[in-house]
């Protein structure tokens, strides 16, 4: 019976995807329709499921590999101190204040959620409905980070400001709650360890990652499909950091949370993060929301008089709870975001159940109290999305254009500039020569500076760009900005080094770094190669309506699909795929990777669509 079970499980799990893009039901996320299916599939209504040990036991691991890949999507670079200042293209761009960086904002956001929900509990407890005062706030103050990261990901906003910000604020509603549980259960707990015993966890935690920094180096060069180490490391770090969770007597879910939090400041590759999520969400994950529809049975917990009044004075907890952070979101993003935001931060089921779990344990609820809790989390699980759906459009700060500074204003530089203002870029333009200032100024946005230092340029929010184009004839001063820059944290640095002997001193380290470098005699002999060559090349770099375009694959919309059934292949010819360094000759049925870069050609206007679509990170 337990097979059984198990395969109707999976069955529902493999067909929940297919039917909702068959019916086009994008108003839920998946998980939310899983958590509903395993209702209808359990005793609520057919009682085809009922849950056994294995299923528990697998349960149990998709909440925890759910925690571990929630730990792993933090972005950390967030967190990194960057400039005060706004440079002129943020102001142009803003759509009130970016001074409201994502951490900022959800620290506050989430601190709204912290004084709230005390004064819920406070109120509950007053009024006789739920006594328990410190597990009513740790209640309310719960977010479910599976059920965000899942809307956020099907929107594609894991990568923007807007996404960064509710999926940080998701994780304190989930790494608080987390914390405030362990010492809730280690206050009135009968087994608990002592509370600085949960200190070990931090401990083990930076022992794993100075053991294992420079793991991924090694693992490039012994890598073989056949031992998949990364995957090994991953689940290692797993059952470790779970392990000892659970000896110092707090939730195995704080454990798998750290570990995901551990790996992730290892720099996996992401290749390896794609794996693992193929795993968590291919087979463990989607048994854990399935099953957490089939435990609750309705037919049980409705008939309870007490019951049914609780459901919608809890379901009004969760959301009000959330209300404040309305208004933190409005600091930065519009009006109907900050409501879709503040909406699907009141979705909550997975930090419930392992609250009401422990709760049970230590007999301080009732049967009765833990399902109203839990029905009305289900229903935040279902309005908090719709709503979030309804309401969410893109900022304005996503739909800019990609910013480009040059630094040095010149022959070789302005024409490229004159350009690419024409496309999907923003461009600025640094001189420190009075002569060139006044000769460009009139042709492209140019900048006259006194000083060309690293300190000035960032002062100067020069640094804060999507691509830096190092133009000036000085080849030394060329390699010491690139440095700075690559530093600060610039994505894109194209250096010019006319001295070749320069060049051949420093560029073994600028690759090393990621850093693009040039000679314009090389390139200008690349070129009349390939005019002799191939005798269209000119005609194709020349053309109005056509270009050459290249892009790194960062959607996973389009990754591990076949050239020949991408959606636009009609529109674009691939010429070049680049992995690894390595150019591939595509054809049909060439498979694009993850981060593999797309050398086409297309019209203008619909090959920089595509180019977007591409480039977006999902």
């Amino acid at each position: 019976m337990d097979q059984v079970s198990l395969v109707i499980i999976l069955l529902a799990a493999l067909l929940i995807p297919l039917i909702m893009a068959k019916f086009k039901i994008n108003s839920l996320p998946t998980a939310v329709m899983e958590i509903i299916v395993g209702i209808v599939i359990g005793p609520s209504v057919f009682n085809f499921v009922n849950t056994s040990d294995l299923i528990s036991q697998l349960s149990t691991i998709g909440v925890i590999v759910l925690l571990f890949l929630s730990g792993l999507e933090i972005d950390f670079s967030l967190f990194k101190k960057r400039r005060t200042a706004l440079t002129p293209l943020e102001q142009k761009n803003a759509v009130n204040t970016p001074k409201y960086s994502p951490v900022r904002l959800s620290v506050y956001a989430y601190n709204t959620i912290i004084v709230l929900s005390l004064l819920l509990a406070a109120a509950f407890k007053v009024s006789g409905l739920f006594s328990d005062f410190w597990l009513a706030a740790i209640l309310f103050g719960t977010i479910s980070l599976g059920i965000v990261i899942a809307a956020l990901k099907e929107q594609e906003l894991l990568s923007k400001a807007f996404g960064q910000t509710i999926l940080l604020i998701s994780v304190f509603g989930e790494l608080v709650p987390m914390m405030g549980l362990t010492l809730y259960a280690s206050v009135y707990g009968s087994n608990s360890q002592s509370l600085w015993l949960l200190l070990l966890i931090l401990a083990v935690a930076a022992l794993l990652l100075l053991r294992f920094k420079p793991f991924f180096r090694f693992y490039q060069n012994i890598n073989k499909s056949t031992t998949q180490l990364d995957i090994r490391l991953a689940f290692f770090l797993i059952v470790t950091m779970v392990t000892v969770a659970e000896s110092v007597g707090a939730e195995n879910i704080l454990g798998a949370f750290v570990a995901g939090i551990v790996l992730k400041l290892l720099n996996p590759s992401e290749t390896t993060r794609e794996r693992l999520d193929a795993i968590g969400y291919g087979f463990f994950i989607p048994i854990f929301f399935i099953t957490t529809g089939v435990d609750l049975n309705l037919r049980t917990l409705l008939t309870s008089g007490k019951t049914l009044l609780l459901i919608p004075l809890f379901f009004l907890a969760y959301m009000v709870a959330k209300i404040g952070g309305y208004w933190v979101l409005k600091l930065r993003f519009k009006q109907a975001n900050a409501l879709a935001g503040t909406a699907l931060t009141a979705t909550t089921m997975t930090m419930v159940l392992a609250v009401l779990r422990v709760a049970k344990s230590m007999k301080t609820i009732t049967s009765d109290q833990s399902g109203a809790f839990l029905l009305a989390a289900l229903l935040t699980c279902v309005i908090s999305p719709l709503i979030f759906n309804k309401f969410y459009s893109a900022e304005k700060e996503d739909l800019v254009k990609t910013a480009v500074h040059f630094i040095g204003a010149n022959l070789s530089t302005v024409p490229v500039a004159q350009q690419l203002r024409k496309g999907w870029y923003d461009v600025s333009m640094y001189t420190n020569h009075p002569e060139n200032y006044q000769t460009y100024h009139a042709q492209v946005p140019v900048t006259l500076m006194e000083n060309f230092t690293a300190q000035d340029l960032q002062d100067h929010g020069v640094f804060d760009t999507d691509i830096l184009v190092l133009g000036h004839i000085d080849a030394e001063r060329n390699y010491e900005l690139a440095k700075a820059a690559k530093a600060y944290g610039v994505r894109r640095i194209i250096v010019r080094f006319e001295d070749r002997n320069v060049l051949n001193e420093h560029e073994d380290e600028l690759r090393e770094l990621g850093v693009e470098v040039y000679n314009t005699p090389e390139a200008n002999i690349t070129l009349l190669r390939a005019l002799i060559e191939s005798p269209s090349t000119l005609l194709l770099l020349n053309d109005t309506e056509n270009s050459i375009y290249e892009v790194r694959v960062l959607n996973h919309l389009y990754t591990d699909v076949q050239i020949k059934n991408l959606q636009f292949a009609q529109d674009i010819t691939i010429s070049q795929v680049i992995r690894n360094r390595k150019l591939i000759a595509p054809n049909g049925n060439t498979t694009i990777m993850y981060g593999d870069r797309l050398i086409f050609t297309g019209n203008k206007q619909t090959a920089a669509q595509i180019r977007q679509a591409l480039a977006t990170a999902n």
